[in-house]
C-alpha cells in the first residue's frame, strides 16, 4: 500500500516515519523538496520518497493531510484535487486561527459553529473519501502510545469502508478507535485540539491523551 502525506511539518514527517515502520511506502509532499529538514528525513529514511504535492497526491492510494489547517485548501489546489478521486483521505489538520492567540490556554479557530474544517476540504474534494484522524493528540505520541489504559482516537467520515482502512492503521498505530459517525460529527472532534491543548499552554504538559470509557 502506498501512502502519500500532504504536509512536511513536524506531524507530516512524524507520519511519514510510523508509515515506514509499518510497512507501507511512503512519499513525502512538500512545496519544497530541498528544506533542510525534509532533507534530513531522507537521509534518515532512505526507503521513504520525498515529492511536491502533486506528485504525493497521485503516488498515494492512501492521503493524509498534513499541513496547518488554515493553509490545506490551497495545498489541495496545488495537489490537483483529481488526484484524490476514490482514495482514502486521512484529515490530520485542525482549523486553528494563526492570526490570534490562544486566550487563557484556549485556541481561536478560524470555522463557524456547526461547521468544521473536514466538512469544507470534504467538499473541496467530493469524489475523496475523507476521514478525521490524528487531530486530537500532538505528534509526539501519534505513534505507539506509551498510555495505559491504550488511548482513543476518535474518527467521522461519510465512507463506512474508508473508515474500516483508517480504524486498521490506528490499531496498527497502537489505538483504539472510536467512530463518531459521519462528517457533520467533525467539528466536535476537532474541538477536541482545543481541549488537548489547554493543559500544553498553562501547564506545559504537552505528553496526554483522551480514552473513551464505555
Amino acid at each position: 500500500m502506498k501512502i502519500g502525506i500532504i504536509g512536511s511539518g513536524v506531524v507530516g514527517r512524524v507520519l511519514a516515519t510510523a508509515c515506514l515502520k509499518e510497512g507501507y511506502d511512503v512519499m513525502l509532499g512538500t512545496r519544497n523538496i530541498s528544506k533542510p529538514e525534509v532533507l534530513q528525513w531522507k537521509d534518515e529514511n532512505p526507503t521513504g520518497d520525498v515529492g511536491e504535492f502533486s506528485i504525493t497526491a497521485k503516488f498515494g492510494e492512501i492521503v493524509i493531510l498534513a499541513t496547518k489547517g488554515n493553509v490545506i485548501l490551497e495545498a489541495l489546489l496545488q495537489a490537483g484535487p483529481e488526484n484524490f478521486t476514490g482514495k482514502v483521505v486521512i484529515d490530520a489538520t485542525n482549523p486553528i486561527d494563526e492570526t490570534r492567540p490562544p486566550v487563557n490556554g484556549v485556541l481561536q479557530f478560524f470555522t463557524e459553529q456547526n461547521s468544521s474544517l473536514l466538512q469544507q476540504i470534504q467538499h473541496f474534494l467530493p469524489e475523496a473519501k475523507v476521514v478525521k484522524a490524528f487531530n486530537s493528540v500532538g505528534n509526539g505520541v501519534m505513534y505507539k502510545p506509551h498510555h495505559s489504559p491504550k488511548p482513543t482516537m476518535f474518527i467521522c467520515g461519510n465512507d463506512a469502508a474508508a473508515k474500516q482502512t483508517v480504524t486498521e492503521i490506528l490499531t496498527a498505530f497502537g489505538w483504539q478507535t472510536a467512530d463518531m459517525g459521519k462528517a457533520e460529527s467533525a467539528g466536535a472532534i476537532e474541538s477536541l485540539c482545543i481541549l488537548w491543548c489547554i493543559p500544553g499552554f498553562l501547564q506545559n504538559q504537552w505528553s496526554h491523551a483522551f480514552v473513551l470509557v464505555k
